[in-house]
């Protein structure tokens, strides 16, 4: 019983983590904005829009250190640091819909 329990409760932890809406809530939205518009510490484009792969490659070279873009690569290597595969993928697919 306790291998169930703690495989569903890691399976909806997943779950949550692979949520794109509530990941860009929690690590993007404070300075891209909640419609992706804004221009994260006034130096970056807006992200609103953009196509999920290049999204999803600008996260994975700012997670690995070789993307500084505008300067802003330390600290988004330290926002996307936590943010595994799926969840990359999921954000990225998200931050497309931005309209």
């Amino acid at each position: 019983m306790k291998k169930i329990v703690i495989a569903t409760i890691f399976a909806g932890a997943t779950m949550l983590m692979a949520d794109g809406a509530t990941i860009y809530a929690t690590k993007c939205a404070s300075c891209h904005g909640a419609d992706g518009k804004m221009a994260a510490l006034g130096k970056s484009k807006h992200i609103a829009g953009m196509d999920a792969a290049a999204v999803e490659k600008s996260i994975h070279g700012y997670k690995d250190g070789s993307l500084n873009q505008y300067g802003l690569g330390a600290s988004m290597k330290g926002m996307v640091a936590t943010l595994d595969d799926a969840a990359i993928k999921e954000v990225s697919a998200y931050v497309a819909t931005l309209k």
